[in-house]
């Protein structure tokens, strides 16, 4: 997710490619259907995991929970901005769990 939405940044410093560029040199197409091809791969990803936490498999779902809460972090971090690289969605975020936890 991060090379998707940090793609125009990442191209604009000449930084190493990203995965949008990757899919377009490969598959010769645009930015704007790498783009939407890359997201649906996140989607499907979601799907996987989530149809993998609710059936029984051989993965334990304590180990599960942990891939899920890493993945919604990641979710969280670059789903409209590349969140790494400009932390102040994340500071909000953080300072929201600080300010009004969430109790259990």
């Amino acid at each position: 997710m991060d090379d998707i939405v940090a793609h125009a940044f990442e191209t604009e410093r000449k930084n190493v490619a990203t995965a949008v560029t990757c899919y377009m040199k490969e598959y010769g197409t645009t930015e704007e259907v790498a783009t939407e091809a890359l997201w649906n791969m996140v989607e499907n990803a979601w799907t996987d995991i989530n149809k993998e936490y609710l059936t029984m498999t051989s993965i334990p779902s304590s180990l599960i929970v942990h891939v899920i809460n890493l993945s919604r972090m990641m979710e969280t971090m670059f789903r409209e901005i590349d969140g790494y690289t400009d932390s102040t969605i994340l500071e909000k975020h953080i300072s929201m769990l600080v300010e009004k936890p969430i109790t259990f």
